[in-house]
This record gives C-alpha cells, structure tokens and sequence, in this order.
C-alpha cells in the first residue's frame, strides 16, 4: 500500500509467469528473447471513490516481481513526468490533429523541442514562456539553438566538415 498523497491510497499486486511454463503464445517466435509475462493491478483509493485497473506486460527481463515492479514505477514516473512537460510547455493534449502520421510526428518534435529549451539558461523562466519568446523574438530562437549546438559540440571538432 503506498502511503498518503494528495488524499490517496493505491495498492498494487504484481505477478510474474515465467514463458516456459505457460503454452506457446500465438506467434511466440516474433517476441524475442521473450522471459515473461507480469500482470499488475492497481487498486486506487480517492476520497469515497475506488478504482481497479489491471495491465498486462511482456518481457525479456528475469521473472522477479519486486524488480518488475520497481522498473515498471520508474518507467511510469518517467513518462508521467515527460508527458506533464510536455503538456504544460506545449498544450498537446489540445491539439486537435488525428490523421495519418502526424501525430507521431508532432509528438516526436515537441520531444526534440524541449531539449534545446531546457539547455538555454541565459532567459531563467519556464519552457513555455522560452517557447513563446522564442517564436516571437528570432534572436532568442537563435541564442536557444546556440546553446543546443555548444552544449553538444565537442571543441577539439570542427563544427561543419
């Protein structure tokens, strides 16, 4: 039971199968170096409200519950982090586009946008209003790419070749 945060309690149960000792599964041979399969159920407390929710995960990682759930939290920590930067600095749960692949792709270069916007240190405020001073003042896009370029350039290397 994890403890108390922001007036919630969330429970979760985490179980691991070894592949071998289970029967085939369709198309087995495509998961490569495929160990196990973990099951994982989430009972969440808030207020006079309860949810459960189950996920279902592959592996290639050894059948150990404590180390699959410790990995599985950070890999969630992570992405819920990236996903607030990004929603907050870019509004991207508002965009409205859905076809074809420019979702991925707009998605992709929001991610490429905020490493630039976070090496920048010169304009001390948060991404979005670096973003938004960016798009209107062409010398600040300039000094964001700058940093960018020196953070990652190495100086004993020329710079084009």
């Amino acid at each position: 039971m994890s403890p108390l945060q922001h007036h919630r309690t969330e429970k979760r149960q985490v179980w691991c199968v070894p592949i071998s000792e289970i029967s085939p599964l369709h198309n087995q041979d495509d998961w490569v170096g495929l160990k196990c399969i973990v099951m994982v159920i989430r009972v969440r407390h808030l207020w006079n409200k309860t949810t459960r929710e189950v996920q279902f995960y592959l592996t290639s990682l050894d059948c150990d519950a404590r180390k699959l759930a410790k990995a599985i939290r950070l890999h969630w920590g992570v992405e819920n982090g990236l996903h607030w930067t990004i929603e907050v600095t870019f509004h991207e749960d508002a965009c409205r586009v859905r076809t074809g692949h420019a979702p991925q792709n707009l998605s992709l270069l929001r991610r490429i946008a905020l490493n630039p916007l976070n090496l920048e240190q010169s304009f001390r405020r948060s991404n979005r209003q670096k973003s938004n001073r960016a798009a209107m003042d062409n010398n600040y896009m300039l000094t964001i790419i700058a940093a960018c370029l020196s953070h990652y350039h190495d100086a004993s290397k020329p710079l084009c070749q």
